[in-house]
C-alpha cells in the first residue's frame, strides 16, 4: 500500500550524508529531523535564521518562540545558531546548502517544480522557495504521488507558476522514489505492495523503470 507522509520523511531521511548542511521546506520534508541516521551528523539550517535544529519537540515541551520557516515549533541542537534572515539567505544564495528537500504541487518530468502558487488562491508568498531551488546542490522533492482529485503530479510539464527551472534530481512519493534524468522520470524504487502498473497509471510525465528497480526500505 502507499507510504504515509512520515515513511516517505523516513526514506529521505537516508539520502543524508555526513557533513551536510540541509534545507528542510514545509510540509512532509520537516518530517525529515526526526529520522536523521544514527551516526550521521547534519546540520539544518532554517531561512528565517537558525542554524541547528533538532527534532520537533514532544507535546508541553514546546517553545512558542523557537519555530521554522513554517511556523512549526522545533528545538535546537547543541551549539546552533541564530542570526537575522539576511544572513540565512547570503548561506543558501553562497551555495553552502548542500541538500535542500521541499514539498511540491507538480514536478515536470525535465525537473522543473512548481510549489508555491496556484492562481486564483490567495498566498502569502513565496518563501524561500525560488532561493533555495537556484542555489541548492542538490534538491530532493517529497510528496504525495497524486493530487487530491487523482491526478498526477509526475507531469510532462508544470501547468503552474514555476518555482525553478531543471533543478528537481529526485521525487519520493508515496508509490515509489524516482530520479529525474535527461529521459524523464526513472523508477529506481517502489512501494512495498504498490505495483509498477499503478506506478505506470498515476504518472502522466515519461517514465522508465530501472533494471535495478528494488522496493522502498522504510
Amino acid at each position: 500500500m502507499p507510504l504515509d507522509k512520515n515513511q516517505i520523511a523516513k526514506r529521505i531521511a537516508q539520502e543524508l550524508q555526513d557533513g551536510f548542511y540541509v534545507n528542510l521546506g514545509i510540509g512532509i520534508p520537516t518530517l525529515v529531523a526526526n529520522y536523521i541516521p544514527e551516526g550521521v551528523e547534519v546540520v539544518l539550517q532554517s531561512e528565517n535564521g537558525l542554524l541547528g535544529m533538532g527534532p520537533f519537540p514532544f507535546e508541553g515541551e514546546e517553545d512558542a518562540d523557537l519555530i521554522n520557516a513554517g511556523k512549526q515549533t522545533i528545538t535546537t541542537v547543541p551549539g546552533s545558531a541564530f542570526f537575522d534572515s539576511a544572513v540565512s539567505f547570503g548561506m543558501i544564495r553562497a551555495g553552502r546548502v548542500d541538500l535542500t528537500v521541499l514539498g511540491a504541487m507538480e514536478v515536470a518530468q525535465n525537473g522543473d517544480i512548481a510549489n508555491w502558487k496556484v492562481p486564483g488562491k490567495m498566498v502569502k508568498g513565496m518563501g524561500g522557495a525560488m532561493d533555495l531551488v537556484a542555489s541548492a546542490k542538490n534538491i530532493i522533492v517529497a510528496m504525495q504521488h497524486t493530487d487530491k482529485a487523482g491526478n498526477s503530479k509526475l507531469l510532462p510539464a508544470c501547468s503552474l507558476p514555476i518555482t525553478g527551472l531543471q533543478c528537481v534530481k529526485k521525487i519520493v512519493t508515496d508509490l515509489g522514489v524516482f530520479n529525474v534524468t535527461s529521459d524523464g522520470f526513472e523508477c529506481i524504487e517502489h512501494a512495498p505492495d504498490v505495483t509498477i502498473e499503478e506506478i505506470k497509471q498515476k504518472t502522466t510525465g515519461k517514465l522508465s523503470i530501472s533494471s535495478n528497480l528494488k522496493i522502498m526500505y522504510v
